[in-house]
C-alpha cells in the first residue's frame, strides 16, 4: 500500500499541523512515539476491561502472572515482586493487602529470612491468573490481526531493537 492509498490517523492530522506552522520541525519521533502512546494507552484500556471480567485490575494482574511466570512453588518475596514490577513497597503493600483479601494469594513467614515474608498464589489465584491471561492474549490477538503474521514479527523485532536501544 503506498502512502496515497494509506488511511489516516489522528498522529498525521497532528503532524500535518506542526508542518503548516512549524516546517523546520523534524516530527519523524513524534510520527512513531504519537502512535505508540495512542496504541499503549487503547490497549490499556482493552486490557483493563479483559481483567475486569476476572475482579482484577491490570495491576494485580502483574502480581499475579509475575508470581505464576516465577514457576512452582509460585512464591516471591515482596521485593523481589516491587524489582520486577519497578513498584515501590508502598505500592506493592496495597496490591498484595487486596489479593489477599480476595484469597488469589498469601503472605507467610519467609523460613529462610526471620524478617521477611514470602507471597505465594493461592490454588484460586492460580485458576484465575491462568484464565485471566489467556483473556489478555486473546485481546492482544484481536488487535494484533489487523496485520499478518509477517508484519506482526517484523513490527514486534523493531520495537525490540527500540527498545534496547532507549533503556541503554
Amino acid at each position: 500500500m503506498t502512502a496515497e492509498q494509506r488511511p489516516e490517523d489522528p498522529v498525521d492530522a497532528i503532524i500535518e499541523q506542526w508542518a503548516r506552522v512549524r516546517p523546520d520541525l523534524d516530527t519523524a519521533g513524534m510520527e512513531v512515539f504519537g502512535r505508540v502512546f495512542r496504541l499503549a494507552r487503547a490497549m490499556g484500556d482493552r486490557m483493563e476491561k479483559a481483567y475486569a471480567a476476572y475482579g482484577i485490575s491490570r495491576g494485580e494482574f502483574d502480581v499475579l502472572a509475575t508470581l505464576r511466570r516465577s514457576g512452582e512453588p509460585y512464591t516471591l518475596s515482596p521485593r523481589q515482586l516491587s524489582a520486577t514490577l519497578m513498584l515501590t513497597t508502598g505500592g506493592m503493600t496495597g496490591r498484595l493487602d487486596k489479593l489477599e483479601r480476595a484469597g488469589l494469594l498469601r503472605r507467610s513467614p519467609d523460613p529462610h529470612d526471620r524478617r521477611g515474608l514470602q507471597v505465594t498464589l493461592t490454588e484460586e489465584g492460580l485458576r484465575l491468573i491462568d484464565r485471566a491471561v489467556g483473556a489478555g492474549l486473546a485481546a492482544q490477538s484481536q488487535a494484533l490481526s489487523a496485520l499478518d503474521g509477517e508484519r506482526a514479527a517484523h513490527l514486534a523485532d523493531l520495537l525490540r531493537d527500540l527498545l534496547l536501544a532507549t533503556e541503554r
